[in-house]
């Protein structure tokens, strides 16, 4: 057969306008100036060094955590900037990153920012950031990773046995709480549909059907993520049971057993039973014990958020609030909140390593199961990522450097200054505490007693509280977060600042007392 190799099948490549191949391979010649490697590791140097005194300048003339800059104002400064036409050099680009991120960034370190849980990082975390960065490893396969594999498994089997999962306990390092809630969940199904296709009743059945009959049982105060993961596993969000607290916020395990009877009865299978040590907006631990007695009593799986709580498990003072999470079929701890580790860096274990099978999937370009039989250690046959940081190393630095019991007095540090803080809330009569503080959160309310003697309304204090919020946050001078408790609009502390004071929280407080009394002498006013 005759090849038709003519030029009017192939038209010539055209170079781009202004743009001749002299000019291309010049172009190409100056990138590789940019490549880290060993003839560019002085310039590599050089430029990490100057970004590094860019951030820790900016850090130590930064006197509050947040500028006030809005939206619009930042869209118009970051839309401004030509990327087409780079700038001549990396002093250029840091000033220019001045007026479009580092000036009014949000400063986590500030003992002012007091809002959701993002941490201060430790110092040694940022060492491990800076060497994982650049030697780029990625945690898919072994011949990407080898040494970094072997980090990461042992780190696995550190928290396992920091939480008392046991010695057949395995897991994986994640992107954040939510995926690992998702990764948890995505196990419980897959195992739960696996003993429904072997019950002979359900021969036949395809798996939609299956999947309808399945639920996950929460408390009212879980994470969203257990929704939006019931979500994206095919079950949607009405899959999910949300269960009734008690008055200190924690799962009502009689409530919990009413919902599942109530769920059995109607031919519905308890796919998992989803745990919280450390809510979002009350820092509760639930009754993590009698809770997995329940799910073992139903078959489901016992799987325990403790994205925020996990951080107790090296604390020096309130380990014991974890009592019963080695209990647990799987849990979630997210290292860059109470563990002070950048984002992101998070972990789900799973207490039988066997139950990783349900995410494992081979490829022979990649993880080809020989190389499963070989004892070829992939870690992507754990995980639902393939490429992956090594977010592991920054732990690893912050355990050899600092260890774990330092770690553990960070926090409990922070768990301290919330107790006294709910005390001066609890004693002031122009605020009210929604619940005494539990971890290092605390949820309350400007409602003053007004000049005619009575208190601000319920209503008033719903339209009052957001907006002080959004004053407080637009002056810079601090960051604190809002949520709701029974349809109520609420302030919230969320204190994760080992060095943050008493006094300095007392200041955010007269701040929002101040700012409140502003808005209601306007209000009066108008």
């Amino acid at each position: 057969m005759r090849v038709d190799n003519s030029t009017s099948h192939n038209p010539p490549h055209q170079d781009p306008p202004g743009q001749d191949f002299g000019s291309r391979v010049e172009l190409a010649l100056g990138a590789t100036n940019h490549l880290f490697n060993a003839r560019n590791s002085p310039r590599y140097v050089a430029q990490v060094l100057q970004g590094v005194t860019a951030v820790a300048t900016k850090l130590e003339r930064t006197t509050r955590p947040f500028t006030g800059v809005g939206p619009s104002e930042m869209k118009a400064r970051v839309g401004a900037v030509d990327l087409d036409t780079p700038l001549p050099d990396t002093a250029a680009v840091l000033q220019e990153l001045e007026e479009v991120y580092l000036r009014d960034a949000v400063y986590f370190h500030d003992p002012k920012y007091a809002a959701h849980l993002n941490c201060p990082v430790v110092i040694p975390a940022l060492v491990g950031e800076a060497v994982l960065s650049a030697v780029n490893s990625s945690l898919d396969t072994w011949d990407q990773s080898a040494g970094a594999t072997m980090i990461e498994r042992r780190l696995i089997d550190w928290a396992a046995g920091r939480l008392g999962l046991g010695a057949g306990a395995d897991g994986v390092f994640t992107s954040g709480g939510s995926q690992s809630n998702l990764q948890g969940l995505l196990i419980a199904r897959n195992h739960a549909v696996a003993g429904l296709r072997r019950d002979p009743a359900n021969h036949g059945l395809r798996l939609p059907a299956l999947l309808d009959t399945l639920r996950i049982f929460t408390s009212q105060d879980g994470h969203f993520s257990v929704q939006k993961s019931a979500s994206m596993l095919g079950l949607g969000y009405d899959a999910v049971v949300t269960v009734p607290c008690t008055d200190n916020h924690r799962m009502d395990p009689a409530a919990l057993a009413a919902a599942m009877a109530e769920a059995h009865d109607a031919g519905l299978t308890a796919m998992a039973v989803v745990a919280t040590a450390g809510t979002t907006d009350f820092g509760a631990v639930d009754p993590l014990a009698d809770l997995a007695a329940l799910a073992r009593a139903y078959g489901a799986w016992f799987h325990v958020d403790a994205a925020y709580g996990g951080g107790l498990m090296v604390s020096g003072r309130y380990r014991h609030l974890l009592d019963g999470i080695g209990l647990a079929d799987s849990v979630t701890v997210d290292f860059h909140k109470t563990f002070f580790q950048p984002v992101s860096s998070s972990a789900l274990l799973v207490r039988d390593a066997a139950m990783l099978r349900h995410i494992t999937y081979y490829a022979d370009y990649l993880n080809p199961e020989s190389a499963a039989l070989a004892d070829i250690p992939n870690q992507v046959d754990k995980s639902i990522q393939t490429t992956r940081r090594f977010d592991a190393l920054k732990l690893w630095m912050t355990l050899r450097i600092m260890g774990a019991d330092a770690v553990g007095a960070l926090f409990d540090e922070a768990i301290d200054l919330a107790a006294r803080v709910g005390t001066l809330l609890d004693s002031d009569d122009d605020f009210e505490l929604a619940a005494p503080p539990q971890l290092s959160t605390l949820v309350f309310r400007y409602r003053p007693v007004l000049g005619t003697g009575a208190r601000l309304s319920d209503e008033e204090a719903d339209a009052l509280n957001p907006a002080i919020r959004a004053a407080v946050f637009a002056s810079g001078n601090a960051v604190v977060a809002g949520t709701t408790v029974a349809g109520r609009h609420y302030l919230k502390f969320t204190l994760l600042n080992a060095e943050a004071t008493l006094e300095d929280i007392a200041q955010i407080i007269n701040l929002l007392r101040s700012t409140g009394a502003d808005l209601l002498a306007k209000a009066a006013t108008a």
